[in-house]
């Protein structure tokens, strides 16, 4: 259709007068023009709701995948700080953690840590995601991943504290459990409400608990499983000595564990700025906060270390970031960069204390340092908070340092206390009941071979190692 047809000049038509167009068109203008001012009210209003969204899936999204990407970081951590012929064997335990507990987080593990809840100390719907259609809420997906990622974090970090001895098969179900029931249960209590909103869920949460990304709530948890872990099942063969002595196992690849911890690093940019799981501008905040208590931490442990040993110790270094990533997790969002300089600078120095005190007092053997990194530390970054908190960061409710007394501290101390409890509890009871009905520990002489060609009948480094006895 021409230009012309359209004004009335079309074959067949006649001719309408100027006047005629003008009026029928300031006509269509009056009888349109509510309709179109309503439409872009509609638009004006509903856009940054809409924006906003999807702005905070999308970003939820990135941070999940950046903690997922922490599952190489924890292998290659691993891998690096136990001897090359069981290195294949906790890459093997990794890669179980998040394949096998992202099917149990789903199936229950989720249920019972958002689900409805039940006097404030487990969830109850939520099974399998059946609460939503396919087509449903589809922000649940979203947050769904998001804790999957968390809970595989929580159970990896048992893998290194049992390293180099324990039965494949029993780890298969001990991670499972841990997933699926263990860490569900007491991460309810500080997050029942994140996914329904439900302001009563969670006891140590109505108490005014923080743990903004999971000091307590994941690297603890995992912390104090692997020390029951570590307990039950025994030491390596000629860790100690016949008059208790510890002695040095150390691990074949260091460089592959500096490379670990750089990619825990970088992860931890999705832990913790993504725990707000909103697209805002405290993830800046959090963010910083997050590097300079790594960085405190490795400053602070290098320096105990060198001070202590003579040299600057490269494992205690690395942990000592890794330490210093720990504490600020729970605090990242409530404190100042100064307090979290101070954390991190505390958790450098503790770590290299809490490891040697594990090796040499009480005599557990760790090969990783997990209990000392993410136990140990976990219940420290959960206190500062309740020393640091910044009121102005937490609806007018401070720390100790800014006048807030000890009843912020206090809540922190039983957060501490009472999840250290039921994990460690709750894990020696476990491994204690898998090694009396199925065993956790493999024979002398796969343990002397090592776990890769006794479990899984491959060599890592094949060619390249030497066997030997020690």
């Amino acid at each position: 259709m021409s230009w012309k047809s359209c004004l009335g000049y079309g074959a067949g038509s006649r001719r309408l007068p100027g006047a005629a167009i003008l009026a029928s068109a300031l006509v269509s203008v009056l009888v349109l023009a509510p309709s179109i001012a309503s439409a872009q009210e509609i638009v004006v209003e509903e856009l940054p709701f809409l924006s906003q969204d999807n702005a905070n899936t999308l970003w939820t999204l990135i941070a999940a995948i950046l903690v997922m990407f922490m599952q190489a970081g924890f292998a290659c951590v691993e891998a690096g700080f136990v001897r090359a012929k069981s290195a294949g064997n906790i890459i093997m335990k990794n890669f179980l953690d998040f394949a096998a507990g992202s099917i149990i987080f789903f199936l229950f593990g989720f249920a019972l840590m958002f689900g409805l809840d039940a006097g404030g100390f487990i969830g109850t719907s939520g099974f399998m995601i059946a609460s939503d259609s396919v087509t449903g809420d589809m922000w649940t997906y979203t947050f769904w991943f998001f804790q999957s990622v968390f809970a595989a974090t929580a159970a990896t970090i048992v893998s290194g504290g049992i390293a180099e001895r324990m039965k494949f098969s029993s780890y298969i179900i001990i991670t499972m459990i841990v997933t699926g029931i263990v860490y569900p249960i007491s991460g309810h209590w500080a997050w029942g409400s994140l996914w329904l909103g439900d302001p009563g869920a969670g006891w140590l949460e109505g108490l005014g608990f923080i743990d903004f990304a999971g000091s307590t709530v994941v690297h603890s948890v995992g912390g104090w499983v692997a020390l029951a872990g570590a307990i039950v099942v025994g030491p390596r063969i000629g860790k100690y000595s016949s008059d208790g002595q510890p002695r040095a196992i150390p691990g074949h690849n260091i460089p592959l564990a500096a490379l670990g911890v750089f990619i825990l690093w970088f992860g931890w940019f999705g832990f913790n700025p993504g725990s707000t799981t909103t697209a805002d501008s405290s993830i800046g905040l959090i963010a910083m906060n997050t590097s300079l208590a790594a960085c405190g931490g490795t400053l602070t442990a290098l320096l105990a270390s060198w001070l202590r040993y003579g040299k600057s110790d490269i494992s205690m270094s690395l942990n000592g970031c890794l330490a210093g990533l720990v504490a600020i997790t729970s605090p990242c969002a409530t404190v100042t960069p100064g307090a979290s300089i101070i954390i991190g600078l505390v958790a450098g120095v503790l770590v290299v204390f809490a490891i040697e005190f594990i090796d040499k007092v009480l005599k557990v053997d760790d090969p990783v340092g997990a209990v000392s990194v993410h136990g140990v530390n976990g219940a420290w970054g959960t206190l500062a908070a309740g020393l640091f908190t910044h009121p102005e960061l937490n609806d007018g409710a401070g720390g100790l340092f800014y006048g807030g007394g000890m009843g912020l501290l206090g809540v922190q101390a039983i957060g501490v206390a009472s999840v250290f409890i039921w994990a460690f509890g709750a894990g020696f009871i476990v491994f204690s009941i898998v090694k009396a009905i199925v065993g956790v520990r493999v024979t002398e002489e796969e343990e002397l071979k090592g776990l890769d060609l006794s479990e899984h009948n491959m060599e890592s480094y094949n060619g390249f190692q030497i066997f030997t006895n020690e």
